[in-house]
């Protein structure tokens, strides 16, 4: 092996932790994407300690640029100065409370004033939480049963059906959703043609991995309409990131209820349900009642959150260093001759990685090189970009861009050889689950 393919840092902690951990949790940690089965073994982090700014430290303290941030919640960074504040003055008053604080309707001020759709708000800890909570709010107020899908939507029976991953859910409520291809405007008229009387909501994350064509969510506005069905947005990724106000403000479409998340507290744990007026007084008939909808640490943090991006423009600085990771990326990645294999794409809010295998590399290999190769520079990648206000750095944007150059010299000797997966410093097992 050549020298700069030599590995430097260690992950002796790592991997003694994990077998410690699997012996007592499935996957041996909480999450599916947080789990070991996408890395190389012994070739990056398992287990993470500290975090601050742009910065993570693992077990072994190995430090690292994370653009993975727990899965999109830091927006700001880890331990940002005025979400930690508000938080503990918030601890000195107490975390939950036997009857409702002044923060719940503090922070729906904000979201009302904020996002198109919002003119009640209910909240919940994850994506999940409200994502269902808005479909059993749509079946209740329609009639209908069935629901129509397009992106992700979380754990829970009713979209988890439609997956791979549907070990446990019911026939019977399979039955009930149906997947629509995203960008697809014709598939969900035909669907709506033969099941419209039945639907009774469409939600789809309005951008994801690719941005929706000109005029499609205007048609879906204009279809769901038609048929008297709820048009849901599932804004769990674009909330605060695309935009102050989500996606429907940035493409000026306006859902009947919408679901926001992950990035509106800074890391604690938050979502929140908001919609028309006449849909969400029918939350008061279905049940969704939850011990800490209104834990008080998430909602401080939450409005400190949002402050700050309304304060420093955050959403248009992360569009701005996107656009300029993008091209920088596929410059240091055309230099090294490797442009038609992988390139960066995707809106500046949230760029993502393409692979386009050739020869002996998979897209599985080609894939787990080039994170393995990130990681020995110090930099923590899964499938894309995820911003935050502590990256706007340009400290920070030239130890990125210093590493995909030294990881592209580097997959570009292994992809010469007969087999570039021996340049793997470790076994890898691919996930067989792909929520996008």
């Amino acid at each position: 092996m050549d020298k700069s393919m030599a590995q430097s840092r260690r992950y002796d902690k790592s991997l003694a932790m994990h077998q410690r951990a699997i012996a007592s949790i499935p996957m041996g940690t909480q999450t599916l994407s947080k789990a070991s089965i996408s890395l190389v073994q012994g070739a990056g982090p398992l287990f993470l300690q500290s975090g601050h700014g742009a910065h993570v430290v693992d077990v072994d303290g190995n430090r690292f640029v994370d653009y993975v941030l727990g899965l999109l919640p830091i927006v700001l960074g880890y331990t940002d100065p005025d979400v930690d504040a508000a938080v503990r003055e918030q601890l000195d008053r107490g975390v939950s409370f036997s009857l409702a604080t002044p923060l719940e309707a503090d922070l729906a001020d904000r979201l009302i004033r904020l996002i198109p759709c919002a003119e009640m708000v209910r909240y919940g800890k994850n994506g999940s939480d409200v994502t269902t909570a808005a479909i059993r709010l749509a079946r209740a107020y329609t009639g209908r049963d069935e629901v129509a899908v397009l992106g992700y939507h979380g754990w829970h029976d009713w979209y988890i059906g439609t997956t791979p991953r549907n070990a446990g859910v019911p026939e019977a409520v399979k039955r009930l959703t149906h997947a629509v291809p995203y960008n697809d405007a014709d598939a969900l008229e035909d669907l709506l043609r033969r099941r419209g009387d039945k639907l009774a909501a469409v939600i789809l994350e309005p951008s994801s991995k690719t941005p929706p064509l000109p005029g499609y969510l205007q048609r879906l506005r204009e279809l769901t309409q038609r048929h008297g069905v709820l048009l849901v947005f599932d804004e769990i990724i674009t909330g605060f990131r695309i935009g102050m106000g989500g996606a429907q403000a940035y493409y000026g479409v306006t859902p009947d209820l919408a679901c926001f998340g992950k990035a509106m507290a800074n890391g604690l744990p938050l979502s929140t349900l908001v919609g028309r007026a006449d849909i969400m007084r029918d939350m008061d008939k279905i049940f969704f009642s939850t011990t800490f909808g209104g834990e008080a640490l998430s909602l401080a943090a939450a409005i400190a959150t949002i402050d700050k991006l309304e304060r420093e423009n955050g959403p248009e600085r992360m569009w701005r260093l996107g656009e300029r990771l993008i091209a920088a990326v596929n410059g240091a990645l055309s230099r090294h001759g490797l442009a038609n294999q992988i390139s960066m794409g995707g809106e500046g809010w949230w760029p993502r990685l393409t692979l386009h295998p050739q020869g002996a590399a998979s897209a599985e290999v080609l894939g787990a090189l080039l994170r393995q190769e990130l990681a020995e520079r110090g930099i923590l990648f899964s499938a894309s970009f995820n911003l935050c206000l502590a990256q706007d750095d340009p400290a920070v944007e030239a130890e990125t861009l210093a590493a995909f150059d030294g990881a592209a010299a580097v997959l570009r000797e292994a992809l010469a050889g007969p087999d570039p997966r021996s340049a793997l410093r470790g076994p890898l097992v691919a996930p067989g689950f792909s929520v996008r």
